[in-house]
């Protein structure tokens, strides 16, 4: 068995960092046998090598390997791609075409970006790895094939099984080993190293010198997250190659070629859409408790200018009522702090007339004045009521729906106010 510094010189991998070595080893001692294997990691850090490794390791090594992107073929044409299809099975099928697992009989099929297969695939896949039979499109005749199938992907495997997104039987069946491929930010050891190689080759492509990082810009590539990991590495180190005249580069040189390098490490806003509880997105919402605020002081000084028109006792009634006086008058109280240690009977009730009453009963005068209350607060509110209908029509350019959304009210309701108010 070859060790681990043959196959890196054999694969071109560089790096040294424990995690990498440790992901190539497992791969070693995989290879011999046909256990499927699962290879995680971000995009760019490399994944498509340990195929490779395992493929060219095993007893299959003679026979087919086949890489395939499952996230690169359309949802309706993958099955016809990993499994084939029969002559007229869909329009465009003019003849009988084989699949990737039919033509890799005996071989290797790397399943790249393997989270993003369609259910119905999965399903395919799952009878694949079970026994070894699949069907193609169009098909009643169950077909055999031999592969040893190893699969890749960039995405968390438990939230896509909990979001239903992948099945979790395949997953187990896919990962019956599983290697991660470390991110480059945790290798830092590895990152100077790997971008001196790039430079190296990219100055002989390119036949120009190599470029060489000055000790600032090695410090700004250490603290970068490069979150395109190898793959953005390898880029950014072509760019400088070739656009840069110098061939020293200082850290502010190298910065203009680092994207958000310097928002890179700061703290990610979650949850800031969240609407809190109790706060208030738009003036509607305000102007409603203003008026709704309002409506329950009249009521409050009406309850007690009645209470004053049929006892005559200011004193009795604002006894009993002293809660609700409090009340009423807060704002005042708020407003002027040097009287709030002042006894209630400062406070000013409105003044009582009893000739008015003498000459004219009680039971008159409460329900004229009641009447005269409930007739200027619905006047109001009304007004108010048919001016925020009015603008939220204008706002939605006539649409009922968007406005009673707006208004929040179900569109019964403000179909029923329309009519009601003649709009």
């Amino acid at each position: 068995m070859e060790g681990i510094q043959s196959i890196k010189q054999r694969f071109e991998i560089i790096g040294n960092d424990p995690k990498l070595n440790r992901a190539i080893e497992k791969a070693i001692q995989v290879a011999p046998t046909d256990i499927s294997v699962l290879v995680t990691g971000e995009s760019g850090v490399g994944k498509e090598s340990l195929p490779k490794i395992i493929h060219s390791l095993s007893h299959r090594k003679h026979a087919k390997y086949i890489a395939v992107n499952c996230g690169a073929i359309p949802e309706g044409t993958i099955d016809s791609e990993l499994f084939g299809h029969e002559k007229g099975a869909f329009t465009g099928a003019t003849s009988t075409r084989s699949g990737y697992f039919e033509v890799a009989d005996g071989g290797t099929i790397f399943l790249d970006e393997v989270g993003e297969l369609p259910l119905t695939t999965q399903v395919r896949l799952l009878r694949v790895l079970e026994n070894g039979e699949f069907l193609k499109v169009g098909s009643s005749q169950v077909q055999k094939t031999d592969v040893r199938i190893v699969a890749a992907t960039n995405i968390k495997m438990f939230e896509a099984i909990k979001k239903e997104k992948f099945r979790e039987d395949l997953y187990y069946r896919l990962s019956t080993v599983e290697i991660n491929i470390p991110p480059l930010r945790e290798r830092q050891d590895d990152i100077h190293l790997l971008f001196r190689k790039f430079a190296s080759d990219f100055g002989t492509k390119y036949k120009m010198p190599t470029i060489r990082l000055e000790d600032d810009a090695r410090e700004l590539l250490l603290k970068y997250r490069w979150p395109g990991n190898i793959r953005q590495l390898r880029n950014i180190a072509e760019q400088v190659s070739v656009l840069e005249e110098k061939r020293s580069i200082s850290a502010f040189t190298l910065n203009g070629y680092l994207p958000s390098a310097s928002s890179s490490n700061l703290p990610a806003v979650i949850g800031g859409n969240e609407k809190k509880e109790g706060d208030f997105s738009n003036e509607r919402e305000i102007l409603y408790k203003v008026l709704f605020d309002m409506k329950g002081d009249l009521n409050d000084l009406k309850k007690l200018t009645l209470e004053l028109l049929k006892n005559n006792d200011s004193e009795k009634v604002q006894e009993e009522n002293e809660s609700l006086i409090r009340k009423i008058y807060r704002s005042e109280e708020e407003e002027i702090p040097q009287q709030e240690s002042k006894p209630l009977e400062v406070l000013q009730l409105p003044e009582i007339h009893e000739e008015p009453i003498a000459h004219q009963p009680i039971q008159e005068d409460k329900y004229h004045f009641a009447e005269e209350i409930q007739e200027e607060e619905t006047l109001s509110l009304q007004e108010k009521e048919i001016e925020l209908i009015k603008k939220s029509l204008e706002r939605n350019r006539g649409k009922r729906k968007a406005a009673a959304a707006e208004l929040g009210i179900s569109e019964r309701t403000l179909y029923r106010k329309i009519k009601q108010y003649d709009l």
